[in-house]
């Protein structure tokens, strides 16, 4: 069920809504401080935590489209040390955007 919701909400990431009213820089930001830590959030790199996927390859590992409703009720995913996120809609929209911006590997 965990690994479900992550998927519906990476899935959400790269739909137009999303572009059109996600701010790209807010939306980095917010990864850098809040995902760095285990997922490589840049277009390089690797991820510090070897099992977390790279921003960069959501959109090629998941239908981006339908993780709106997973940021907004909160991810939860089955290793303990990664937080649990209820995003509010603008910030949903940054990320989303960001993450529709990463050039896929």
């Amino acid at each position: 069920m965990r690994r479900v919701l992550v998927v519906m909400a990476l899935s959400w990431l790269v739909s137009g809504a999303a572009q059109a009213d996600g701010n790209v820089e807010a939306g980095r930001a917010f990864a850098m401080e809040n995902c760095s830590r285990c997922h490589a959030v840049e277009a390089t790199g690797e991820s510090p935590r070897a099992d977390a996927p790279r921003f960069r390859n959501f959109q090629t590992m998941w239908p981006l489209e339908s993780l709106e409703e997973a940021l907004g009720e909160g991810i939860v995913v089955g290793h303990p040390d990664m937080p649990q996120f209820e995003l509010d809609g603008q910030q949903i929209n940054d990320l989303l955007a960001y993450l529709a911006s990463l050039p896929a590997d």
